[in-house]
């Protein structure tokens, strides 16, 4: 139980792989916070939690909304003694693949970049006057290994998560001294209901590709996930890890 007595924010939990990192994180014995655009889905996730003995919470947050993300933050605090882990989960995916990088429409791009990058800023912000409060604070942020190789015909996705991973490195450096430490995890296209528009040919090219072959569920890096968000992860602040089965390594 190596997350007892830590509470766990995670963002866009309400389904997919958020709600698979919530009952990670709730397995170690953390306390967790959902936040989520939709927050009915949030609560779904929460009151299956507490069906299973864990102690959770529902909150809204827009992450393209300053103003939002600002209101969790005090929210949050008002509510909870302390907070020890940030998990920066939630971004768009989905409906923006499959198209050309001169075909992007521009207001696409920008969309994708203000809610995948300045929405996990504004949340590290946010966020870290808890993380440093408690003396182990701990920040995961959720990329992807298509920025490792190149994904084609994704570019404001991949642009996105490539500046996810640059921006975790500056961080580490700038919270480390307060004993914050702050990491990437890249998975590779996971089996969730968020990749089923991905074209067969990309699912098979990481089923074939990975040095562990066949496909790859959510349920596969959770543990890795609550990993770090727990005291003993310190020493690896600033890197990414591709956790995809070996289908790129970094």
């Amino acid at each position: 139980m190596m997350l007892s007595g830590r509470t766990i924010i995670i963002t866009g939990a309400g389904r997919g792989l958020g709600y698979e990192l919530a009952f990670g994180c709730a397995a170690q014995g953390a306390k967790i916070i959902i936040a989520d655009i939709d927050l009915d889905a949030a609560i779904n996730t929460v009151s299956a939690l507490k069906e299973q003995g864990t102690e959770a919470y529902a909150y809204h947050v827009d992450l393209a909304d300053p103003q939002s993300i600002a209101a969790l933050a005090e929210s949050v605090k008002n509510d909870h003694a302390a907070v020890h882990g940030l998990i920066n989960n939630g971004a768009i995916a989905t409906g923006i693949g499959g198209i050309a990088f001169e075909d992007i429409p521009l207001d696409s791009f920008d969309l994708v970049q203000r809610v995948n990058v300045r929405g996990t800023w504004l949340m590290v912000c946010a966020f870290a006057p808890l993380l440093r409060a408690c003396g182990s604070g701990r920040i995961v942020n959720v990329a992807s290994d298509t920025a490792l190789w190149g994904a084609p015909n994704l570019l404001s996705y991949v642009a996105s998560k490539g500046a996810v991973m640059a921006m975790t490195r500056s961080l580490a450096r700038e919270l480390g001294p307060d004993n914050v430490g702050v990491t990437v995890v890249a998975p590779g296209i996971l089996t969730t209901k968020s990749t089923d528009y991905v074209p067969a040919a990309r699912h098979e090219l990481y089923g074939n590709g990975r040095a562990v072959p066949g496909p790859q569920s959510p349920q596969d890096i959770t543990g890795t996930v609550a990993f770090l968000v727990s005291e003993s992860a310190l020493t690896l602040t600033g890197q990414t890890l591709p956790v995809n089965n070996g289908f790129v390594f970094n």
